[in-house]
């Protein structure tokens, strides 16, 4: 296959970004945001606020709590049957573009709480240029570890700390991964948090062997190749290729690191669509599980493009019912 792209398509524009001459970006994309709500006088079913992680890197975690696991009379429960899983989520992006406040992910991880009952910790994590990989790794693990350890009382009182999933979509599915290689290797070191499973989106993998479904799809309007090609220039330690272990889960020590995984017996979800230019590469991840004895879920329906759970509510229940669908058989 061809590591040459021949698409016209400018990646910059198609993003609407400029990058400067000091590294950083200025993005023009329209993103707009939402503000967190927990007042309990105004008819809404999950309540959101935000919750300071690191003040020096600006990074927070959004909780959104739906309103029935809050008992009538108050809010304190101490019934662990009251107590819901605990979705730690990370959105997309390219690793570039986005925030836990942008209000697609806010509407997104407000209607997921809801529909699967949940609590859900949407995390803001720095974004590339300005801060390549690993500084969204390093900042997912730091959340994880600042979930673990806070005393906020939506935490401490409704969230089954025995029962937490990692998850993420496109770019977030891959920090969603490599928070969850981290968090095995130091899984000592999160009682009471037990790590159920990973779930992880039309994950945003990537590497210098082109795969059937980018060929196929090169000019895709939605996720064109030359976008991922510039995400990963702009994203990665500069001087490296896409054959790195921070994008490419199949090289270098990344297969070895799933062993820990499989040992703890967590549980994987992958899901995709056909009409993503990635879909090969999630369908790449779930053979190499299943090759290292992984427990792994599968799902890529023929249809369906790139991150259309996001801008499309239809797609976005069928989703929430099968994340709900996930925990449910691990719950049980």
């Amino acid at each position: 296959m061809s590591n040459q792209t021949s698409s016209t398509i400018d990646p910059y524009k198609h993003l609407q970004i400029i990058y400067n001459p000091d590294g950083t970006l200025t993005r023009m994309l329209p993103d707009p945001r939402t503000l967190p709500s927990s007042d309990t006088t105004l008819p809404i079913s999950v309540l959101t606020k935000d919750v300071t992680i690191n003040q020096i890197n600006n990074t927070w975690v959004r909780l959104f709590l739906p309103r029935k696991a809050i008992p009538v009379h108050g809010y304190s429960t101490s019934n662990q049957n009251h107590k819901l899983p605990l979705i730690v989520f990370f959105h997309g992006g390219g690793f570039i573009l986005g925030s836990a406040a942008s209000t697609r992910y806010h509407d997104f991880c407000l209607n997921m709480a809801d529909s699967i009952k949940a609590v859900v910790a949407s995390v803001e994590y720095r974004l590339a240029p300005e801060h390549r990989a690993p500084a969204a790794y390093d900042d997912a693990m730091e959340a994880v570890l600042f979930i673990r350890s806070s005393q906020d009382e939506w935490l401490t009182q409704y969230v089954d700390y025995s029962n937490c999933y990692l998850m993420g979509n496109s770019a977030g599915a891959v920090i969603a991964y490599h928070a969850g290689l981290r968090a095995a290797q130091e899984v000592d070191h999160l009682e009471p948090l037990k790590i159920k499973g990973l779930i992880l989106r039309q994950p945003g993998f990537a590497g210098t062997k082109r795969t059937d479904s980018e060929l196929r799809l090169e000019n895709d309007p939605v996720l064109p190749l030359c976008v991922t090609d510039m995400l990963a220039e702009l994203v990665l330690p500069i001087g490296v290729d896409r054959d790195h272990e921070y994008c490419n889960p199949m090289v270098g020590d990344g297969p070895k690191k799933l062993d820990k995984i499989k040992d703890l017996g967590w549980r994987v979800l992958v899901s995709g669509n056909g009409g993503d230019p990635l879909v090969d590469r999630g369908k790449e991840l779930v053979q190499l599980m299943e090759e290292k004895g992984v427990q792994v879920v599968s799902n890529f329906e023929e249809e369906g493009r790139h991150a259309e759970e996001i801008f499309d509510p239809i797609k976005a229940k069928e989703l929430y019912g099968l994340v709900k669908g996930f925990i449910s058989s691990i719950s049980a």
